[in-house]
This record gives structure tokens, sequence and C-alpha cells, in this order.
């Protein structure tokens, strides 16, 4: 059953059904300051997705959490709180960039068959200590990131929040990460299916060898400067942003770069023709 993806489909929406109600239920029953009630809340249902991750021996369940997280908390926000211009700016922005990455991870989700890569790569590498990792690594360190990167916007909901020109400029950015990340994709995806050179060499990855990742980074600082702009300096409101960017810095495109080194020859050519991140034309 495990192989079949519509099956497969269904288990993970009732995991996340579950969870979201879990979440939802204990972040009202609480009666901490906010953030506190929201990191409690986050961790207990990261424990819960892991345990189904470990009941479907996959620990790819824990993949949507990433998008699915802040799309609920701000919606869910939003139901119990009056409405002002920063906070449906903040809204709209955070929808479209869950609704565009987890409808990536829909498209290119196989089934409960399927682990990621990254995943299966640490189980062979740690042996023994592999459920620790699974926990520590896959399930929580995530969470605590996706935590911090929801502090701006859920801070927007509990202070005194005013737009300004600075505001509308981050706001911009904030539609533009998305789109960067989203026709990204699509360069990808069409890239897959015709498959008639080793790397993608068009669109946004011409000069670029990770610009999907770039978008993930600026959706975060964006948010973090918005929230700034509207409410006032907070440093705990980069903090998020910050780990976010030096996660994929360090670990996740490190990891990704030595996955192409070993499996496709000819890499460090194309590393040397292309840029890291910001996709211009590189000048030897």
């Amino acid at each position: 059953m495990k192989s079949n993806r519509l099956f497969s489909f269904i288990v993970v929406i009732a995991i996340y059904a579950i969870t979201i109600i879990l979440g939802i239920i204990l972040y009202n029953y609480l009666n901490f300051h906010y953030l506190v009630n929201l990191l409690i809340s986050d961790v207990v249902c990261t424990v819960v997705v892991f345990i189904f991750s470990l009941i479907f021996k996959n620990a790819s369940c824990y993949d949507p959490y990433w998008s699915v997280a802040p799309v609920v908390v701000i919606i869910a926000l939003c139901t119990k709180t009056s409405l002002n211009t920063p906070i449906i700016l903040a809204t709209i922005a955070i929808i479209i960039w869950g609704l565009r990455l987890t409808l990536n991870w829909a498209y290119t989700f196989k089934g409960l068959n399927f682990e990621d890569w990254r995943y299966v790569m640490l189980r062979e590498k740690t042996k023994k200590f592999y459920p620790i990792i699974n926990f520590l690594g896959i399930h929580l360190f995530p969470t605590l990131v996706v935590y911090f990167c929801m502090i701006p916007f859920v801070s927007l909901f509990y202070m005194d929040a005013n737009m300004n020109v600075f505001s509308y400029i981050c706001f911009g950015l904030l539609i533009l990460a998305p789109l960067i990340e989203g026709v990204a994709d699509l360069q990808m995806h069409n890239f897959r299916k015709k498959q008639t050179h080793t790397f993608i060499r068009v669109g946004l990855w011409k000069y670029s060898r990770h610009p999907n990742y770039l978008g993930e980074i600026l959706m975060w600082i964006a948010m973090g400067l918005y929230a700034i702009s509207c409410i006032g300096f907070r440093w705990y409101f980069l903090v998020g942003a910050i780990i976010n960017t030096l996660m994929f810095l360090f670990i996740s495109i490190p990891m990704a770069e030595n996955h192409q080194r070993e499996r496709k020859p000819g890499f460090e050519e194309y590393k040397s023709q292309t840029r890291y991140l910001i996709p211009l034309k590189k000048f030897k």
C-alpha cells in the first residue's frame, strides 16, 4: 500500500489533519506568552509527525511540515484577530509561499515507499544512532528554524503594526521570493522531463546553481525586515532569517552539491561556470 501514491497522499493528509487540530487546540489552551505557546505547540506537533514517521518507517512524512505550519498558524490567527493592512499583506505572502512549496512537494511526492535521499544517506552513515539523528536533525531542528521564521509575522497579531514605504518594499520582496522559487521549480521540472543534459543550464539555473534556495533565503529575510518596518526593531525578528540562511549555506547546499559531485561527472567545471546563489553571469 505504501507504493500506492493515492493511499500515501491520504495518509499524509490524515497525519497533518490530526497534527493541525492538536496544534490549534494546544495553542489556544496554553496560557503563556504567545511565543512560548507557539513553541510548545510546534514541538508537540513535530513529535506527533515523528511518531507517524516511525510507524511508516519514512522520515519524509515530515517534508510538508516546512510549508504547512506557517500557513496554518497565520490562518488560525486571522480567525481570532481583527485584521489590518500589515496582517493582511503578511497573510497573502505566507499563503502564496506555502501554496507554492506545498504544491511542489505534492508534485514530486512518489509515495510512502519513497524517502528523501538525504535521510537514506544519514541512516546509512549513522546506523544505530539514526533514531536520534532522525528526531533531532530531520524533525526537531527544521521545526525550530520554522518557529524562529514564524516569529516576525506572528508578532504582527500581538503588537501595534503600521505600514510605511519600507514595509511595501519588503512586501514586494515577499512576493518576489516565492515567484523566484516557483519559476525555478517549473524550469527544473521541465528539465527533468527532457533530461537532455547532465546539468540544467536554462532560465534562472543558467547562472545560479541554487535559485530555489535563493528564494527561500530571501523570503525569511524579507519577512523579518517587514515586521521590523511595521513594528520597530526587535532583534529576534531576524533570528529565523539568520538561522535559515546559515542552514542553507552550510548544510543544505553543501549536502546537495556533494551529492551531485558524487553522481555527475563534470560537476567542478559546471561549478566554475555558475554562481552559488545569485543568477548573474559569472565572469572569469
